[in-house]
């Protein structure tokens, strides 16, 4: 990726890594965030510099600070958590794409369903022991079987926002 990140394996800093989701509804009134309190993941970069991996949510772990909604978001009417605990985004590569920025491409795997699913990150820092990147992205919650939507509430693309921190495995 960058001249300071090293070839090898990576693991995700829970601790210093966030994943949000934001959704217009009432009609594009109000706006519903909320935030996954358990991420994992890891990668490896290569020796050419471009990185795989997998990133994985915790679909229990979305609080978006109201338990009803919480407890719908994770019915089948949505997310569908019994069946589906896991949000996956598996990258196939990451490439650096300027000084700055890294194209991932890769497959997102939301209750069951797999897309393709390409994103630029911002790397906002980078050395031989830690990365950190940055993402804005949308995704159409359509795509993945989440179309309940009652009385026509939602509408749009839900944005997604992602800081990981990877920290280079020892050994």
């Amino acid at each position: 990726m960058t001249v300071a990140v090293e070839t090898g394996t990576w693991q995700l800093d829970a601790s210093a890594s966030a994943v949000a989701l934001k959704h217009r509804t009432m009609w594009g009134l109000v706006a519903v965030k909320g935030a996954f309190a358990s991420v994992a993941g890891g990668g490896e970069v290569g020796p050419d510099g471009s990185a795989t991996g997998t990133l994985t949510l915790d679909v229990t772990s979305l609080d978006t600070k109201n338990a009803k909604r919480d407890t719908h978001l994770r019915s089948a009417d949505f997310f569908d958590a019994e069946n589906h605990p896991e949000i996956t985004y598996v990258v196939r590569t990451a490439e650096l794409d300027g000084a700055d920025t890294v194209r991932v491409t890769g497959q997102l795997t939301v209750r069951g369903i797999s897309r393709p699913h390409t994103l630029t990150a911002r790397v906002e820092r980078a050395d031989g022991d830690a990365v950190t990147l940055a993402a804005e992205f949308t995704v159409d919650r359509d795509e993945f079987g989440l179309g309940w939507n009652q009385l026509g509430m939602m509408r749009g693309l839900t944005a997604v926002t992602a800081t990981l921190r990877f920290v280079r495995s020892a050994g």
